[in-house]
């Protein structure tokens, strides 16, 4: 493999809104001499969020990238977003790097986003180093944050550093296997000697991380019970492999917008992360979608690359963001996406950095590229050499949680709406957009409100449509309680032939999401063989609107047992009228009642809200049906009617200050409750007047 694969480190920074990861790549870049200028998320002027609507809200909501190098190693960072309403875009970032880093606030802790992006992580078999951030701010606590990022986490952190000051007097590291200590002024260290009152703290801190590291390699642990000195060396080429095989998780500390501690950080990823060759093989599917194939990331294997992020422009087109696994990439040329059995034509291939596209020459594995305009490749999709398809497998999507009813501002831009709104899903595929032809709603689904609120902004500013946001309507449902047999009877004489149909139908309830069931009971032929399909269909086009509120009638059975013809006014039409009225009697008698949709409820919140958290859920109705725990997060596994849960993602986000999250999905349809159902009849049936 090419020494350029061997000094390749593809890392993801991770961790909750609001940790400073953004702030750490833009100083990064500073010290690297990519940036003349220390960026600040504050005042929008970070290399790293660019989009209005992070400008705006002071917060990354896309996935971002740039390189530096350093020791002639190139770094490539993905910033990704620690917001729950954009954690898609984290979702399937994180598949495209070989390491991450966890930046923790050391005030706040581990949050729930960050436990995500951890587990998303380890599910990749990737690595990782703990770096607990803002440690110059009021209450910051390192020793703290890294208990909580043990419990949470359930990693074994592995100190390599200790803080010097605390707070606002944060003001340099001790590193614990050389035992020097440093001290920052505006990003600069120098070498002092480790203060006196810390000398014992680290020699025992130091013992217990040269213990954790020899316990890698039974050759150096046997010296160290034999209380052999273990050089710096040895103990940097064992942590390596402690941290590759993921037996502990490397913490440092920093403040980042002070750029204090930031070169150790950029050691320990050139260091102790893996690059492209040190993750290994990757194993995808050949053509037949069975077989499994596996790719080296060496130069000269066959080219394939994973497609995790679309971006769309509407000047320039669709840009597909991809990581090359094998094989090589010119500056253009051909390419075959095996998913959709196309070949692809490329121009120019580019190299993201922050919102700028720099055209390169090429590109070879563990590159994180980007071309324009492919036709019919999206997020998701593999790309490779036409003689060896390999498909790789996409990032599981996640569940979207809120929906919204759109409606265009002005009249006749609904076509242009789905239009623009299409392009804006190609990117984000969190999106999801239906019609909902039972209520006739363009709805729109996402991660939360801020995810909702954030496209229609973008839908504003890239393609000039706006809408009004509403809350969508319940799909309710209407069925029957009791047992009934009524006559359907359909007579119509006006000159030459007539229209007769008459039947007898009996309905009764079935089980819960049985749906529909007819039956034909007719004997002696009082209704020809002929008609009696069209007096189901007539009972079946009349279901579709009950008789309460006009929702579809649900869960009966219809059995057909009598009824007359006659031998020239008879028709299907006829009968299919005759069953529609039978059906419409028989409902009306049948005591019909509202049903709602329930809902699978699961809701991780920190356990100090749980009281909150359970009386809101019963002020919605919700049932609860267990609690379990997961470090010091509370899982609340509950069914809520749907109804009550529409606006859900902004209030949980209130109670629990964003560190709360929910899943949701459909479970099955149960009675309204009588007084309920009564004040939401008067509304609906004041809604049609």
């Amino acid at each position: 493999m090419s020494q350029t694969v061997e000094k390749l480190r593809n890392i993801a920074l991770v961790g909750h809104g609001g940790s400073g990861k953004t702030s750490l790549v833009e100083v990064l870049l500073f010290n690297a001499g990519v940036t003349n200028r220390l960026g600040r998320v504050e005042d929008g002027n970070t290399v790293m969020d660019f989009e209005a609507e992070e400008l705006k809200r002071n917060n990354s909501i896309n996935s971002a990238f740039h390189q530096y190098t350093r020791d002639k190693h190139t770094l490539s960072l993905i910033d990704t977003p620690g917001d729950s309403n954009f954690f898609s875009d984290t979702n399937n970032s994180i598949q495209a790097a070989d390491g991450i880093v966890v930046v923790i606030d050391a005030v706040d802790g581990v949050k729930v986003q960050t436990e995500q992006a951890w587990e998303l992580a380890q599910s990749y078999q990737l690595p990782g180093l703990i770096l607990i951030n803002k440690l110059d701010r009021e209450r910051a606590d390192f020793k703290r944050a890294v208990d909580d990022a043990a419990q949470c986490l359930e990693t074994k952190p592995l100190l390599l550093q200790l803080p010097i000051g605390v707070e606002a007097d944060f003001k340099g590291v001790v590193d614990l296997i050389t035992r020097k200590a440093f001290v920052y002024k505006d990003g600069k260290a120098d070498a002092i000697d480790i203060p006196a009152d810390m000398i014992d703290d680290v020699e025992a801190e130091r013992e217990v991380l040269v213990e954790n590291i020899a316990e890698t390699d039974d050759g150096l642990l046997e010296r160290y019970f034999e209380e052999e000195t273990l050089d710096d060396d040895e103990l940097k080429a064992a942590l390596k492999k402690g941290v590759l095989e993921r037996a502990f998780t490397p913490a440092l500390c920093c403040s980042a917008t002070h750029n204090i501690g930031i070169d150790p950080i950029q050691d320990c990823i050139v260091n102790y992360m893996p690059s492209p060759a040190e993750r290994g093989v990757w194993t995808g599917l050949a053509a037949d979608g069975e077989t499994q194939v596996e790719r080296l990331p060496d130069p000269d294997a066959p080219f394939s690359a994973f497609v995790f992020k679309t971006i769309a422009d509407p000047y320039a087109g669709r840009l597909s963001i991809f990581r090359i696994v094998s094989g090589t990439l010119g500056g253009d040329g051909n390419i075959y996406n095996p998913g959709k059995d196309a070949k692809e034509r490329y121009n120019q291939l580019l190299r993201i950095a922050g919102k700028e596209q720099q055209p390169i020459e090429g590109a070879g594995p563990g590159a994180i590229v980007a071309v324009a305009k492919l036709k019919e490749t999206a997020t998701g999709d593999s790309l490779c050499d036409e003689d060896n398809p390999i498909r790789y497998e996409p990032a599981k999507p996640l569940p979207s949680l809120i929906s919204f009813a759109l409606m265009p501002k002005s009249k006749g831009d609904e076509d242009k709406l789905f239009g623009s709104l299409n392009k804006l899903l190609e990117e984000d595929v969190a999106l999801k957009l239906d019609r909902n032809a039972e209520t006739k709603e363009i709805l729109l689904s996402g991660r939360g409100q801020v995810h909702i609120e954030a496209t229609i902004e973008k839908l504003k500013r890239k393609y000039g449509v706006e809408v009004i946001l509403n809350t969508p309507k319940v799909p309710y449902r209407e069925t029957i309680k009791k047992k009934v047999r009524v006559q359907g009877k359909h007579k119509k004489q006006s000159g030459g032939h007539g229209q007769y149909g008459d039947c007898w139908v009996q309905m009764e309830p079935l089980p819960s999401g049985k749906g529909f069931e007819f039956v034909n009971s007719v004997v002696g032929g009082s209704i020809p063989k002929t008609y009696i399909p069209a007096v189901e269909k007539g009972i079946v086009e009349a279901s579709v609107k009950g008789v309460l509120a006009g929702f579809p009638c649900v869960d009966f059975r219809a059995i057909l047992d009598d009824g007359t013809y006659h031998s020239v006014d008879s028709s299907e039409m006829a009968f299919k009228i005759a069953g529609s009225l039978a059906f419409k009697k028989a409902v009306a008698e049948a005591n019909p009642v509202l049903l709602e949709p329930i809902m699978d409820v699961t809701v991780t919140t920190p356990d100090e809200c749980m009281g909150d958290i359970m009386g809101d859920m019963n002020s919605r109705r919700g049932r609860v049906l267990g609690v379990d725990t997961k470090g010091k997060n509370q899982i609340i596994n509950a069914q809520v009617p749907m109804s009550e849960f529409l606006t859900y993602a902004p209030d949980l986000n209130s109670m629990t200050g964003g560190r709360g999250i929910f899943t949701m999905e459909f479970s099955r349809y149960e009675e309204v409750p009588a007084q309920i159902a009564e004040k939401l009849l008067a509304e609906m049936n004041k809604e049609d007047d």
